[in-house]
């Protein structure tokens, strides 16, 4: 049996300590079998416990061993297709209540740490940074856009200001969201693992699902051992594999990539980022960057379509953070790792239920650490009959790549191609 651990990351390096897991090795019943321990999984199973189900959480690896303990650990608002998008696409009525939902991710996740006082780094405030005026025209419209439904944490900011919060002279302006922030992602897994077992909720690692039985009393089975449950939850994201065969259609795992530097000092590290607010800048192919707890920078960046593991990140990452603080040109790189995100043609999360009793949420689409939270929420409001929420999601419009899972990958590499050449001529 294949054990699998975290891989050589800063987060695995620095996380919490927490009890070993069990195997599944027997037959369980539950309420609810949840597939994958990251904050999709986790945040359902919460809800789930707080309204009196039984759950039982199955993990193929360690909790947060995909994206959740694996990203930039930046808290950013509404989705990877913004509210107008939506608007333009399913009309102002659908739009309006996924729009009052775009900023409930944030709070959903403060309220978490503050409850089961999960130690995670919490900081508020970040940063979104214009490298032309074009972007700083769509953030000018963004804002806008946000405070018309009801989010006003917003500052913006012109080239004197933003050089007061970052110490990079590339950018011409931006906007600060105090209500976004960042964390440590492994450390929030964690504890909210942790608290899903202090409400008495089972999580089993190195336990995949590798079949599930559908019918009115599903049942997930694993390499040694299963699972009966009144409903399903499938939680797996870009980790979930060819499980659900429908759900592997209409989405594509892609990499992204993060380095970490050795530890700056205060002085270098003030000099940075002064207030320690999060920064990610307006590209279609984004440079995202913070410091941790100790002072080192985390500086991610980069899409791999199709989620291969390249050969050297640090080649990659190191040049796009030297452009922007060319001071660290002799800090030392500690960490270099990669990860998948699942990514969806519209850039739109897919929600939906498969028969009568298997729901699923995924596609965050590199937008993922507010949604899935909120996602968590959405889905066991469905469980209870409460669907409205979550049938606002669902009724999203999605469709497979072109070409299928063969050319689903060039395609998409064209469009990113395409795109990295408007951002570099700011057009």
């Amino acid at each position: 049996m294949a054990n699998t651990q975290y891989p050589e990351s800063y987060y695995a390096a620095s996380a919490n300590a927490v009890p070993p897991r069990p195997v599944l090795q027997d037959d369980v019943e539950t309420d609810v079998c949840v597939i994958g321990a990251g904050y999709t999984g986790l945040s359902s199973a919460l809800f789930l416990l707080e309204n009196g189900f039984r759950v039982t959480v199955l993990e193929a690896a360690k909790v947060g061993f995909g994206a959740s303990g694996r990203n930039g650990g930046q808290i950013v608002n509404s989705y990877s297709r913004d509210i107008d998008v939506i608007e333009r696409t399913v009309g102002p009525k659908q739009a309006q209540l996924l729009g009052e939902m775009a900023f409930e991710g944030g709070r959903i996740i403060r309220e978490r740490v503050a409850r089961y006082n999960i130690q995670c780094d919490l900081k508020d405030g970040g940063v979104f940074a214009a490298l032309s005026a074009r972007q700083m025209g769509h953030l000018e419209s963004q804002k806008r856009l946000w405070e018309r439904f009801g989010h006003t944490q917003l500052e913006l900011m012109d080239q004197r200001r933003i050089r007061e919060v970052v110490g990079c002279d590339q950018y011409v302006g931006g906007m600060l969201d105090m209500s976004g922030g960042h964390i440590h992602p492994l450390n929030l897994a964690l504890g909210e693992a942790a608290a899903v077992e202090s409400l008495g909720g089972t999580i089993y690692e190195q336990s995949p699902a590798v079949r599930i039985e559908r019918g009115a009393n599903p049942i997930v089975h694993t390499p040694q051992g299963k699972v009966r449950a009144r409903f399903i939850i499938v939680a797996g994201n870009a980790y979930l594999g060819n499980l659900v065969p429908e759900l592997a259609a209409k989405s594509m795992p892609c990499g992204t990539q993060v380095i970490t530097t050795e530890p700056l000092g205060d002085e270098l590290a003030k000099a940075l980022l002064p207030q320690d607010y999060c920064v990610e800048d307006c590209n279609y192919l984004l440079d995202y960057y913070r410091l941790t707890a100790d002072k080192r920078l985390i500086f991610g960046g980069g899409v791999v379509y199709g989620a291969r593991d390249p050969a050297n990140i640090e080649a990659i990452i190191r040049p796009k953070m030297l452009k922007a603080f060319p001071q660290l040109k002799d800090v030392k790189i500690d960490y270099a790792w990669t990860g998948n995100f699942l990514l969806t043609l519209s850039r739109l999360p897919q929600v939906g239920r498969l028969g009568d009793n298997i729901y699923y949420s995924q596609g965050c689409s590199g937008h993922g650490v507010t949604y899935t939270h909120l996602a968590g929420k959405v889905l066991a409001e469905a469980l209870r009959g409460q669907a409205e929420r979550f049938d606002a999601f669902a009724d999203l419009p999605h469709y497979p790549f072109p070409g299928g899972q063969l050319l689903r990958t060039p395609f998409a590499a064209l469009g990113a191609w395409y795109y990295g050449l408007r951002d570099k001529y700011g057009l």
